[in-house]
């Protein structure tokens, strides 16, 4: 197998949980979400890098959060609009995504799965496994391992 090979994400199908992010649908893996929140209350974590906005205190446990438009080089949320939380669950580890709003789940197929989009750059590009063309909309699927890496 060549290199190349081996940095392409395997299409998959399955359910993805979907959102909204400046205006493009996104979607993780339902099997990585474990629940879905309004806005917490954020504690700022000094010196951490930009792409975390804090720190939730998730019925005691302490889960950090990534602000996805920081991580995807989208614009800043505008002021005044609370973001929603999406708490993940990888190698038993929770983690939360902010993000704009949350969609639907929706059943995707690997036939209709495909590269990344030519029009993303390359910070996002990293982070995008793929996208599935929906009836009338693009859904780009996000690699949340990448997502919540440094």
């Amino acid at each position: 197998m060549s290199a190349t090979a081996d940095l392409k994400a395997p299409a998959t199908g399955g359910q993805l949980a979907t959102f909204w992010l400046d205006g493009d649908l996104y979607g993780v893996e339902v099997e990585h979400v474990q629940e879905v929140l309004r806005s917490q209350k954020l504690t700022r974590v000094p010196l951490a890098p930009t792409a975390v906005a804090g720190l939730i205190n998730l019925r005691g446990q302490v889960v950090t959060a990534i602000e996805l438009r920081e991580r995807l080089g989208r614009k800043p949320r505008p002021e005044g609009t609370d973001a929603v939380v999406i708490v993940v669950r990888l190698h038993g580890e929770a983690v939360s995504l902010l993000v704009d709003s949350i969609a639907d789940v929706v059943d995707v197929d690997a036939t209709d799965f495909e590269t990344p989009p030519d029009t993303l750059d390359g910070k996002a590009r990293e982070l995008i496994r793929g996208a599935y063309k929906l009836s009338g909309q693009l859904l780009l699927a996000l690699d949340v391992q990448k997502a919540v890496s440094a």
